[in-house]
């Protein structure tokens, strides 16, 4: 069986943070967000969007983790999942580091994943991968694949 997929073309920030919203509402603890694409290509933009979705907080403050390296929110009662992780592993040499910045613990939630690679064997198979390619201007391309059954939900 062929893995679920879906291409949606966002043809500028209002729709990545609209397709973020989705996410945040399709996700469940202990899914994992894996975000993968060139510098520049909105792995940042789509991350905070998505937990201030999640979160119910349009303000809430989302740094880059490129050099915390991971960044942990509590979220409100009403969310289904406790807490959500925001992985920049960019500086990371491989999964040792990883485990390292307590991976495990943080998948008790959720977790968005920047340069997922660098998970290698960490990289959970049941992962949603979303890959973006930067357009012109501020269009991207993202192509997802996993979450069969909820993926075809993530459609604008």
């Amino acid at each position: 069986m062929a893995p679920a997929s879906l291409d949606i073309l966002l043809p500028d920030l209002a729709a990545t943070e609209a397709l973020a919203a989705r996410l945040a509402r399709l996700a469940l603890p202990g899914d994992a967000i894996l975000l993968d694409g060139p510098l520049g290509a909105g792995k940042s933009a789509l991350a905070r969007a998505f937990l201030r979705a999640a979160s119910g907080d349009p303000g809430l403050e989302v740094p880059s983790p490129t050099f915390t390296l991971v960044q942990g929110y509590e979220m409100p009662p009403a969310a289904p999942f406790r807490m959500a992780h925001h992985f920049d592993l960019y500086r990371l040499g491989g999964a040792e580091e990883v485990e390292e910045l307590g991976w495990e613990e943080a998948r008790d939630g959720v977790v968005l994943v920047e340069w997922p690679g660098r998970l290698a064997d960490l990289a959970p198979e049941d992962a949603l991968r979303i890959s973006l390619t930067p357009l012109e201007g501020e269009a991207r391309q993202a192509a997802l694949r996993g979450w069969p059954g909820r993926i075809e939900r993530l459609s604008p």
